[in-house]
């Protein structure tokens, strides 16, 4: 192995020049693309299905339980939540939070608009996390633990449609009552928000979960949903069957995969791209590698003679050629990290690339980068290249020193 690696180095530095320095430059600039492509790739698949994940969760949380009863309106049948349900639940391995929200059909109506949403009643202690990342105007939403608010929180759709922004006045209006009567409320828009989900963004208000009791004629311990939250979402489905076991006959928890399928599942299409990716590429640089080592095995046809004529057998031969292939894979590897992580690191820093949100749910393209993920692709990449390289090393053995060095 020392002779062999002895004279790989040699050729290295011997084929830098001529028409095997173009081949071996081309091969090592196809590595370095292929691997930095794959590595973009992934980074941002990874970040983006992550991102809209936090969304989702964080607007409807990981596990929603509701009444039994319901269909799939927006007017929901009420279940009880008091102490003792909001501790069991609390108590299961897994579970950090349970808040209770509630929601109420209704039409915004201004001078020249209208527009209908979705009231959706919160308590004091809802989450807020991703609510302050989405904060574009104005404040959060303060909801005391006495005291009703008519402060509301609307989307930025909702405020450009309807022309409204922080301290403006607005009037929602609600069917209720035993007569289905129309009934008005007056509101005052305390923030703007934007997630980005526009589905989400569009629909609903933010407002106190007193409102929605009172318009439905509730008490005070009944809610239209509690929203649990987990700590580990891979435990998501096996979380949601602990809950089931626990709650009373007239509730049945959801887990937000099943109330949201279509996001999920477009989510795991991105998986597939991703495959494809970095099969074609994997294909392309492999095919151009191969291609490489059959180029300077031909052009070096006459040095496998004499060496077979030294005494060399195809073993050793075959470990020059794949030393040297080595050589530029290493090469490769190493621009191509250089390009994949660089990029990557300029979007984290700059986000210079921008996504329409409405269609991507995201305004700029996210990157999650991992040391683990590069190095797994480094790993993969360089073996699969290095067992594509065992078929031109095939061709050694059929060279005969005779008519090697005959026709050299």
């Amino acid at each position: 192995m020392k002779i062999a690696a002895f004279i790989a180095r040699r050729f290295y530095s011997m084929s830098r020049s001529g028409v095997s320095g173009v081949v071996m430059n081309t091969s090592i600039l196809s590595v370095a693309v292929g691997l930095a492509v794959m590595i973009v790739s992934v980074s941002i698949v990874i970040g983006f299905k992550q991102q809209i994940r936090e969304k989702v969760v964080g607007f409807v949380s990981h596990i929603q339980i509701e009444s039994l009863d319901n269909n799939s309106s927006y007017e929901v049948n009420p279940i009880t939540f008091n102490a003792a349900l909001k501790q069991q639940l609390l108590d299961l391995e897994g579970v950090i939070q349970v808040q209770a929200t509630a929601g109420k059909a209704g039409i915004i109506k201004t001078d020249d608009h209208i527009q209908g949403i979705v009231l959706r009643g919160i308590t004091h202690d809802f989450d807020w996390s991703l609510f302050e990342r989405s904060l574009i105007s104005g404040s959060l939403l303060q909801i005391e633990e006495e005291n009703r608010t008519d402060d509301v929180m609307i989307s930025s759709i909702t405020a450009r449609k309807l022309f409204l922004k922080t301290g403006d006045e607005l009037r929602v209006w609600f069917v209720a009552g035993e007569n289905n009567q129309p009934r008005g409320r007056k509101f005052t828009v305390t923030g703007i928000f934007e997630t980005g989900l526009t589905e989400f963004d569009e629909m609903y208000v933010l407002a106190d979960i007193r409102h929605v009791q009172r318009l439905n004629g509730w008490n005070e311990d009944q809610v239209g949903t509690l929203e649990v939250r987990i700590n580990d979402i891979t435990m998501l489905n096996e979380t949601a069957e602990s809950i089931d076991e626990l709650l009373p006959v007239d509730m049945v928890a959801y887990t937000v995969r099943q109330n949201y399928p279509h996001i999920f599942d477009w989510l795991d299409l991105q998986d597939m791209n991703v495959v494809v990716i970095i099969v074609l590429l994997l294909m392309v640089a492999g095919i151009t590698m191969v291609s490489t080592l059959l180029i300077i095995i031909l052009e070096r046809t006459s040095m496998i003679g004499i060496l077979k004529a030294m005494g060399a057998n195809n073993k050793t031969i075959r470990e020059i050629f794949l030393i040297h292939s080595a050589d530029i894979l290493i090469r490769g590897l190493f621009f191509g990290n250089l390009l994949g992580v660089g990029f990557c690191l300029l979007q984290l820093e700059t986000a210079w690339l921008k996504l329409p949100a409405e269609s991507y749910y995201l305004s700029e393209v996210p990157v999650y980068l991992s040391l683990e993920n590069v190095l797994l692709i480094n790993l993969l990449t360089l073996l699969i290249w290095l067992l594509m390289l065992l078929i031109p090393t095939a061709v050694i053995s059929r060279i005969t020193p005779s008519k090697a060095i005959r026709f050299s």
